[in-house]
């Protein structure tokens, strides 16, 4: 057996024979964290770690070692490998997405088709005609409080349209 780099160990004069160590259930207590709740309906904070052999043990040492000193209405105990996080590696995913343009309808397909029909249908308004036709576009009905419905004409392989505006 080779010593140890450590001298307390070598002071300690382990025995020589090789023997396996038969390591008992309580000789290694798994780390619990515990979280207190102030008062009934508050969030849990997380007030600490301990050692317990079971969860039921971690409950009674975390009365007796965080319930008496402060107000606490409820305790959790997790086992400290139970708990998953996040890489610090991976941070950018936390990161804001500041370009907001997604929100626009900028950001589709349809701009142009949307900036075409805005053109044809403000200048049939205005001139009461389609563009490049003669037929003048007139009101097929007139709604409540002065808004008229005119009826477009029909483009090739496009549904009839109508539009509805305020006289």
């Amino acid at each position: 057996m080779e010593k140890s780099h450590d001298p307390r160990v070598n002071r300690i004069e382990l025995p020589q024979d090789e023997q396996k160590f038969q390591e008992d259930t309580l000789f290694q207590w798994q780390t619990y964290e515990v979280f207190q709740q102030q008062n009934r309906g508050e969030q849990h904070v997380h007030v600490g770690s301990l050692h317990a052999p079971n969860p039921e043990m971690a409950l009674v040492l975390a009365k007796e070692q965080y319930g008496r000193r402060e107000q606490c209405a409820n305790l959790w105990v997790v086992k400290s490998a139970d708990v998953h996080a996040t890489s610090y590696d991976d941070s950018d995913m936390f990161e804001h997405a500041f370009d907001k343009s997604y929100r626009d309808a900028e950001g589709y397909k349809v701009k142009d088709t949307i900036e075409a029909f805005k053109k044809e249908l403000f200048a049939r308004i205005d001139n009461r005609q389609a563009p490049g036709e003669k037929t003048t576009v007139q009101p097929i009905s007139t709604i409540s409080q002065g808004f008229k419905v005119y009826k477009l004409p029909t483009l090739k392989g496009k549904r009839p349209r109508k539009i509805i505006t305020k006289a």
